[in-house]
């Protein structure tokens, strides 16, 4: 027996404290399985770099990677009707936003504030799929509501970017009602002249796609991300016919002209502003008029 190892070892460590070693120092890509360092994921943008597979990403993530150096004003967004049809299924509509909002943090499925760009005045409007799948509500059209009013008051472009499994079914026709209320918001902003960019990430479904996500200016992508309105399933029934390799992905539709292009996660902010700025947007410094 080794008293050095075995007992004096130990017994400093104890009198010190022993330092835990947190849980998440690694991460496993779910595309190709390979670990990734906690570090290298965070600068990365969680972004695997192995395979390029692009993960998914927070809507506070997304601001912060976005703005000039990170730094933004969120705006406080209109309160909606918590619970306008009495829902319930598993649990009452109520509790399980209260859950999911302690869960994440977040009131609703999106966040709106406003800053720089590359230099330029913009509003950013992100949504978080944790958030009962990035559904849309009256949170979400009341959120892009005030998003295309600040961005006309500012005279700044308008960005949002799509992360949905489609309307709330908690809401029911209500949440039907925000696809064409998004769609004049969308209006608002084209009226006077303004840029409105919308950036498709994975994944970018039902209600939101057939409304304000598909209506942008600048359509833009991230490699590989589910697009489409209805599952490819339904599809295949309905048609009774076996889709393509690739369908509703992000290549796909950038091969068919349904968007203008598919951009990495590394590179987006820098061509979000470059964009800006050949679409005249105005410089940050400058005060609204």
């Amino acid at each position: 027996m080794n008293w050095l190892t075995e007992f004096v070892r130990p017994r400093i460590r104890t009198l010190l404290g022993r330092k835990e070693a947190p849980d998440n120092l690694w991460h496993q890509c779910p595309s190709c399985q390979q670990m990734i360092f906690h570090r290298e994921f965070e600068a990365a943008r969680k972004v695997c770099p192995h395979c390029g597979h692009h993960m998914r990403a927070s809507a506070a993530e997304r601001l912060a990677w976005t703005f000039d150096e990170g730094t933004f004003h969120k705006i406080d967004l209109p309160k909606a009707p918590a619970d306008p049809l009495k829902f319930q299924d598993k649990k009452r509509y109520p509790d399980r936003l209260a859950d999911t909002r302690k869960k994440t943090g977040m009131e609703d499925a999106v966040l709106v504030a406003h800053g720089s760009v590359g230099g330029h005045k913009a509003v950013v409007a992100a949504m978080d799929f944790r958030f009962m799948g990035g559904s849309m509500g009256a949170a979400m059209g009341e959120a892009l509501v005030a998003a295309a009013r600040l961005a006309v008051l500012q005279r700044a472009a308008l960005i949002v970017f799509t992360a949905s499994g489609g309307a709330r079914m908690q809401e029911g026709p209500i949440s039907l009602m925000q696809m064409p209320r998004t769609t004049i918001a969308v209006q608002m902003v084209r009226e006077v002249g303004l840029p409105y960019i919308v950036v498709l990430t994975d994944p970018t479904t039902g209600g939101v796609t057939a409304s304000f996500a598909m209506l942008g200016d600048i359509q833009i992508a991230e490699p590989n991300a589910l697009i489409g309105f209805a599952g490819a399933r339904v599809i295949e029934e309905t048609i009774r016919e076996k889709l393509p390799p690739g369908f509703q992905r992000a290549e796909y539709l950038l091969e068919h002209g349904m968007i203008d292009m598919v951009v990495p996660r590394g590179e987006l902010t820098p061509m979000i502003g470059r964009l800006l700025g050949l679409l005249r947007v105005a410089p940050a410094e400058q005060r609204a008029a």
